[in-house]
């Protein structure tokens, strides 16, 4: 589906409750006649016209300013008209029932910038940064957004596609041609040349991994038998009093949260009950939920006291977190132990002795949790990416060596020729060239009504 849709779209594009100013957007081949029909005239194109919003019998409805973009110079490529009226919610809802009165119909999550990318206005990459930008939770991934709308994952998308549709094009030239007597499979140069592909793809799905974790954060679960500090962890990371510190066993008997930002990495940190046998009703319940925390964890943060010797003390813990991608121990209570804080690597992985009352070993800490995950601190040249793009990058990077494999072994070249159109597949699914349906459904209903 390329080109303006046949029905006309409205819908109110700033969020709902009361404010200075609300907009209703409205996009279609029927955009300039609602417009007409609201405000008496159509706007001048791209110029705020202060007008009167009238109802179908001519009542005044709001004043404000009208705003009309005659295609394709638009977000969507369409005709689209902007409303601006006071920011009511019953003003919006007027303004918007009497535009859909007039011909439009409601605006479906995420349709705009769905016909933005379907009139070639921005790729689908492109299309999901929108998204992406608006929901950014911090000052680094409203800057990796911004990268990616205006295009830069797209580029290196592009560049390593560019590389591939080259290779391909000498390779089945080779396959189709057979009385040129090319040899391809015998040629070095292919193999290096898809090396370098490869190269790239790695590099990009390095820089998108930073993305993805920009973007959707990582979830990171204290766990650990009762009173070994943990509450007074998520206090220390959090910078606030958010759990209740006692010395009284079982304090935590429920899931407490907090949202933290280290070194513009979000991260979602999670208290839980602490983990033993017991008869208590409510704290069974408890440990219950704190055990479908650990198994949904990105990371797992096992305390244990430091006053206790060797690793029979993290042992129960372990048998709860074996299964978790990432796993850190947390020696906590070194301002009772004597120990000095620092990083060591332990049977079970990195070991951190710290103090979650005294802050000591907390920078060690932070360092070790962001390279558990594979991040490294945005810098310039960071953008946004999602968990379908990484998936994407993986698949491209196994068929290419795939086909490395196929050159240096059996040498089918129609396998290696078939790995290499998998590969372009994947990378165009990045950016819609190559989209099914379902997936763009699935993409653009995530987004925002208005967007």
């Amino acid at each position: 589906m390329k080109g303006n849709a046949p029905d006309t779209i409205a819908a109110i594009a700033t969020p709902p409750g009361r404010g200075g100013i609300g907009i209703v957007r409205v996009s279609g081949t029927g955009a300039a006649a609602i417009a007409t029909a609201m405000c008496g005239r159509l706007p001048q194109p791209r110029v705020a016209t202060r007008t009167r919003f009238r109802s179908a019998s001519g009542d005044v409805i709001d004043e404000g300013l009208a705003i009309y973009f005659p295609a394709p110079a638009s977000f969507t490529g369409e005709d689209i008209v902007e409303l601006h009226g006071h920011g009511g919610p019953v003003v919006m809802d007027m303004l918007l029932s009497r535009s859909l009165e007039a011909g439009a119909r409601m605006a479906r999550p995420g349709e705009f910038s769905q016909r933005a990318f379907l009139n070639d206005k921005m790729d689908l990459a492109q299309a999901e940064a929108v998204a992406d930008l608006i929901d950014s939770a911090s000052r680094t991934a409203a800057i990796g957004a911004q990268r990616s709308l205006q295009g830069e994952f797209s580029k290196r998308i592009d560049a390593v596609v560019d590389a591939l549709v080259a290779l391909r094009a000498y390779v089945e030239g080779a396959m189709d041609f057979p009385d040129e007597e090319i040899d391809f499979l015998a040629d070095a140069e292919v193999a290096t040349r898809l090396s370098r592909i490869l190269d790239d793809l790695e590099r990009v799905g390095s820089a998108a991994l930073q993305g993805c974790l920009l973007r959707e954060g990582i979830s990171v679960v204290i766990a650990g038998r009762p009173n070994v500090g943990k509450s007074s962890l998520l206090n220390l990371l959090s910078g606030r009093d958010a759990a209740i510190v006692t010395e009284v066993p079982g304090t935590t008997r429920d899931v407490l949260r907090e949202h933290i930002h280290l070194d513009g990495l979000p991260m979602h940190v999670v208290d839980t009950a602490g983990l033993r046998a017991t008869e208590d009703e409510v704290e069974r319940h408890g440990i219950s939920r704190a055990k479908g925390e650990i198994r949904g964890a990105d990371v797992v943060l096992a305390m244990v006291d430091d006053r206790e010797s060797g690793e029979s003390a993290s042992e129960e813990i372990f048998s709860e977190v074996d299964e978790v991608p990432a796993r850190i121990v947390l020696r906590n209570k070194i301002d009772l132990s004597g120990s000095a804080p620092g990083v060591s690597q332990g049977r079970r992985g990195p070991e951190i002795r710290m103090s979650a009352k005294t802050g000591a070993g907390l920078h060690e800490l932070k360092d070790t949790l962001t390279s558990c995950v594979g991040y490294n601190q945005a810098g310039e040249g960071a953008f946004t990416a999602r968990r379908r793009h990484l998936q994407a990058l993986a698949t491209a990077q196994d068929h290419a060596r795939a086909a490395l494999a196929q050159l240096k072994g059996p040498r089918a070249g129609e396998l290696v020729a078939e790995d290499l159109r998998c590969m372009q597949q994947c990378l165009g699914e990045i950016t819609g060239v190559f989209t099914s349906d379902d997936l763009l459904e699935r993409i653009f209903s995530s987004f925002c009504i208005g967007k």
